[in-house]
């Protein structure tokens, strides 16, 4: 059994820290909202009244919070506090730039860091089934791959400090695209009589075959489980989308890379969400592309 100390239970901290209680570690948490913190204690989780009170005799601190600068500021507060030979794991979507700056300050103090953001959505978080996508040095990975395997299904060395949100936003961008493509088509597909089965029948067995298609179809009917069917209630929000791709555009610009469908993607991702819908699904922009916004 671990002690660890789980910072951050919102949407999707609050079932990974659960699953980390169904797997036997002593798991205290902590959130800044009350209402947060008393759905995770609900799944066995201890709640603590401050990080530094979650902290006390954790082997293993994962924090998952909005954005760089809420990690930066919890781990300046906390890492200095932290047992020695501590493993310090954030599992938050943020900025290159800030996960480096955040390694830097484990290392000064002597302690194990790993950026391990996640794709997968509320719904993986819940079931257990997220990827992680780790950067920081073989020592970290090691000791925390039993940790993350608790939470997820697949668990994926990136390379040094800060290559996890490397490949996230790569990732993400990527998805943004892709769904944006994908919405087009079966919008198109509408436009021209088509059924949304035929369509999806030809396209997931087809050249045009994507993860956007065949696990989360932006139309009702093919994919029983996508959000399409529920009212697009979101498995992963458009808001979070946008963020996402802000990230991936802020990278690029980093290092000179040309990213047009990425900063595409990003423009009508900030549209979907300025009609209101950033708390949608991201497959819910298929409603602009409809011209229904």
């Amino acid at each position: 059994m671990t002690t660890i100390a789980f910072i951050g239970l919102g949407n999707m901290g609050a079932p990974m820290a659960a699953n980390l209680v169904k797997a036997g570690h002593a798991t205290r948490g902590f959130d800044l909202v009350e209402s947060a913190c008393a759905a995770a204690a609900k799944s066995g989780v201890a709640i603590a009244k401050s990080g530094a009170e979650a902290l006390e005799g954790a082997d293993v601190v994962v924090t998952m919070l909005p954005a760089g600068k809420h990690v930066l500021s919890a781990w300046s507060e906390l890492a200095p506090r932290a047992a020695k030979g501590a493993l310090l794991i954030d599992s938050s979507t943020i900025d290159v730039e800030s996960s480096r700056k955040a390694h830097a300050l484990a290392k000064e103090l002597g302690l194990l860091s790993l950026d391990a953001p996640v794709s997968g959505g509320v719904g993986g978080a819940s079931a257990g089934t997220l990827t992680f996508m780790c950067g920081g040095d073989e020592a970290a990975f090691a000791a925390a791959k039993p940790v993350l395997e608790n939470m997820g299904k697949r668990v994926v060395h990136c390379g040094g400090a800060g290559a996890g949100q490397a490949a996230k936003i790569c990732n993400n961008m990527l998805l943004g695209a892709t769904m944006i493509a994908t919405c087009e088509a079966f919008a198109l597909g509408e436009k021209l009589g088509l059924s949304h089965q035929s369509l999806f029948d030809v396209v997931s067995t087809s050249s045009g075959q994507s993860w956007s298609t065949t696990s989360y179809c932006p139309v009702p009917g093919p994919v029983p489980a996508a959000p399409s069917n529920s009212g697009y209630k979101p498995g992963f929000a458009s808001a979070l989308m946008l963020k996402d791709l802000k990230l991936a555009q802020e990278a690029a610009i980093s290092v000179g890379a040309t990213t047009p469908m990425g900063a595409l993607a990003a423009q009508l991702y900030a549209m979907h969400n300025a009609g209101g819908e950033g708390g949608a699904d991201f497959s819910a922009i298929i409603q602009l592309l409809r011209g229904k916004l």
